[in-house]
């Protein structure tokens, strides 16, 4: 008997709760838990959800990460930044680009083409900052740290594209006999950001106006949901980055609309299901077939990643002079990694097809691994900057 959708949105739910307060035991973050009790319930282990149900599910992915990119752009208020000026935007920065550099030449020293060296080291700047806002959101973190953080992970996104448009366009200029054109490779990324940001920025203007029209809480809140959902559909239309366009239409709402806080609040009741299916669902996905198959590279593209992140956010903080928590604890925090870096594989297969098959079992391999560890990583360093409350 098929039992279909409905059934496995019930089985990634009851996963879900269950997972979480066995993980409770052990002093982990829930996302761990939601994770984990995907993993066991997925292709991989149990079979409870199998391949064909995992992506037929997809569509709970493409809702949690417009409202979790909604939320972080809520969060970019010109008031922040007026008080922490560039700091957040050079960390990010550095972040991304001192991870690419190491991997890349930690894969040329070992050996690797320079083309294949510089696209898998290209992948390594991307952040899920999902995992990581769920952590925040659970135990409540305030504090200069989780702040910085909020921007970085937002700002990760962009950074992490241009990084990644940078060295395809040199990839294929070394690879190519046909005329490549460097600086046309080289502003394609650049373009893509700013048609998201622009797009995001004409929802948020209009999201504000409609809300004048709307007093009654539940109608603002079926309006904002609306919105999260027509921007992450316009963007994915487009073919432009749906985490960047959602992340603008946040910001520009936040910063135009004096009761977005509210608004945020209103939100906060309906998204807490939804996340906990996405991270199930996210674990359901995890292929642990794959890890006996990544070799040196592999080591090498997991460890010099989450080296690089810790350093470029160093680099960054000390340069801008940032309070000392963040200096210190800020790069563990970064390690998640799964959307972005996947979709960017995709990418990474036209450009050096002969080494396809590595680049994605690299980049599956890592998102396993940072995914399981990132929650817990994040919860600790946050401990350690003083941001969670005893209790929490």
């Amino acid at each position: 008997m098929e039992l279909g959708t409905l059934f496995n949105f019930a089985i990634l739910l009851f996963c879900g709760l269950i997972f979480a307060k066995i993980i409770r035991y052990f002093k982990l973050p829930d996302v761990t838990g939601y994770l984990i009790g995907g993993l066991i319930i997925g292709p991989s282990v149990l079979g409870l959800l199998s391949a064909d149900a995992v992506a037929g599910l997809s569509l709970v992915s493409d809702v949690a990460l417009g409202f979790i990119a909604f939320s972080i752009g809520s969060e970019f208020k010109l008031s922040y930044f007026k008080r922490v000026g560039m700091t957040p935007i050079v960390i990010a920065i550095f972040e991304s680009f001192v991870a690419v550099l190491f991997v890349t030449l930690g894969l040329v020293l070992s050996g690797q083409t320079l083309p294949f060296s510089l696209v898998l080291g290209a992948i390594a700047a991307a952040t899920a900052p999902a995992a990581t806002i769920m952590v925040i959101k659970q135990y409540r973190a305030k504090g200069p740290v989780t702040e910085t953080l909020l921007s970085v992970v937002a700002i990760d996104d962009a950074t992490a594209l241009i990084a990644f448009g940078i060295a395809v366009a040199v990839a294929q200029t070394l690879t190519s006999t046909a005329d490549v054109s460097l600086v046309l490779s080289i502003l394609k990324p650049v373009l893509e950001i700013a048609e998201a940001l622009l797009g995001g920025a004409l929802l948020g203007v209009l999201f504000t106006v409609m809300l004048r029209f709307f007093k009654v809480q539940s109608n603002r809140m079926v309006l904002a949901i609306a919105f999260v959902l027509v921007t992450s559909a316009v963007a994915n239309a487009l073919n432009i980055s749906a985490l960047l366009t959602t992340m603008a239409m946040g910001a520009v709402f936040a910063n135009l609309c004096k009761n977005s806080s509210e608004v945020m609040s209103l939100c906060d009741h309906v998204t807490p299901p939804v996340f906990m299916m996405f991270f199930v669902l996210s674990g359901a996905g995890l292929n642990l077939a794959i890890l006996p198959s990544i070799g040196v590279v592999g080591v090498i593209y997991v460890v010099l990643r989450v080296m690089g992140k810790m350093a470029g956010a160093w680099f960054g903080a000390t340069v801008m002079k940032a309070d000392h928590n963040v200096r210190r604890w800020l790069g563990p925090a970064l390690i998640p990694q799964a959307g972005v870096a996947i979709g960017l594989t995709v990418v990474a297969q036209q450009v050096v097809p002969q080494y396809a098959e590595v680049v994605r079992a690299v980049v599956l391999c890592g998102t396993l691994i940072y995914e399981l560890v990132g929650p817990g990583v994040a919860k600790w360093t946050l401990q350690k900057a003083g941001e969670i409350e005893p209790g929490q």
